[in-house]
Order: structure tokens, then sequence, then C-alpha cells
């Protein structure tokens, strides 16, 4: 699985590039607790089967948070928000909220099961897997979304891949190592907490570190004269 850490490192590059000169320790901090946030959904598998990578790997709480962050700010005529807090968390608000779906909820939809990425909606994992290539045979070639053409009704139907539902789908975390089912049974449990499963998510997480030094070593550039 994409570690923590990984999201993170990503977070920050994405965040960074965002923030532009907001950037400080304190909206950088924020926006690493709402990407880290998400994989506490692991810690209600035991009493909620499947809630890791469901819960809080959905893009329906962040989208409607999303909706009722731009109707406060941009269509009330006295913002419940603005009252609040300052005017520039609100652009971090919106930045943590892309980044969310970017560093996390994106980022674990590529890999191994996928996410539930409409619950409760939708009660299906899905994962981005295929391939885009262009042949000079061929022309353009995608496999990520499945396009068929019923020969009968001549409709076109369109898919994507659908790894199972919430009973079903289990990604091994921390605290549900293996199948939930077979841990009673186990006399050994291997808790693994991963840091870089592969090499390019090592150098994602260093990337995130160097951009955030770099990022602090940074001087302020002359003002026009």
């Amino acid at each position: 699985m994409v570690s923590t850490l990984v999201h993170a490192g990503f977070a920050l590059v994405v965040a960074v590039g965002l923030l532009g000169d907001a950037a400080d320790r304190r909206a950088l901090g924020a926006i690493l607790l709402v990407v880290v946030l998400p994989e506490a959904d692991a810690l209600l598998g035991p009493i909620y089967p499947g809630a890791h990578r469901t819960v809080g790997h959905t893009v329906v709480l962040p989208v409607a948070a999303g909706l009722l962050l731009y109707y406060d700010t941009q269509h009330r005529e006295h913002s419940w928000i603005r009252a609040r807090i300052a005017e520039r968390w609100i652009g971090v608000a919106w930045v943590a909220l892309v980044v969310h779906l970017t560093a996390h909820v994106a980022l674990d939809w590529t890999h191994l099961e996928g996410v539930n990425l409409f619950w409760p909606l939708r009660d299906a994992f899905t994962t981005l897997d295929g391939a885009l290539t262009w042949s000079l045979v061929d022309g353009f070639i995608q496999t990520f979304v499945d396009v068929r053409v019923d020969p009968a009704t001549g409709q076109t139907r369109v898919g994507t891949d659908v790894t199972g539902t919430r009973a079903s789908v289990h990604v091994n975390n921390p605290i549900e190592p293996d199948d939930p089912t077979a841990l009673a049974e186990a006399e050994v449990i291997d808790r693994r907490f991963p840091v870089a499963g592969r090499g390019w998510r090592l150098y994602l997480l260093g990337l995130g570190l160097f951009t955030i030094v770099a990022r602090q070593l940074q001087s302020t550039p002359p003002a026009d004269a």
C-alpha cells in the first residue's frame, strides 16, 4: 500500500505549488493533517468491515465540503466561515481539499484494489488501472475505461474496473494486516507499517521533504524598482 509518508511527501509538493507565499508552517501543518486523517478509517475495520479505503477515501465527502465552502464564502450575504477565520485560511481550506483528493484519494485509486470512490452513494471499489498509447498501426489506444458496443442493440456501454464491494474487498493495513476472518486463527500477526515499498515512492517522499526545506531556505525576492 502507499504509505502515509508518501502521501505526505506528495501533499507537500502540491501544497507548496498552490499556496505560493502563503505556504508557511501553520498552513502546511494543517494541510498535512487533512491528508493524513483519511488513514484513520483503518481503525474502524474491526467494527466496520471494509472501512479502510472506504470511509476516508471517498470523493463524496470532500466534494460536499467544497460545495458548502463555495456556497458559504461566495453566495451568502454573511459568511459563517469568514466571521470565524481569517481570509487566508479560506484559501488554505481550498488547497487542503484539492491536496486531499490528489495526494491521497487519487493516489490510492491507482494502487491495489483501489478505493470505494463514491461511498456511501455507491458501494463499489474501483481502481485506475490500464494504459494509454498511440500506435502508428492501431492509432489511439486506452485501456483505463472499458468501452463496449452491444452488437444486439448498438448501445455503447462505458465501465470502469470494479474490484468488489466493502464486504468483499480487504486492503491490508497495520490494524488489519490480513484477511479479518483469518486473524483469530493466526499465531503471529505481522503488522507492517509501510514507509516506501517502491523506488518511486521513496523518490516522491524525498521530493516532498526537499520541497519544504527549499521553500524555507528561499530568500524574499527584491521588490521591483
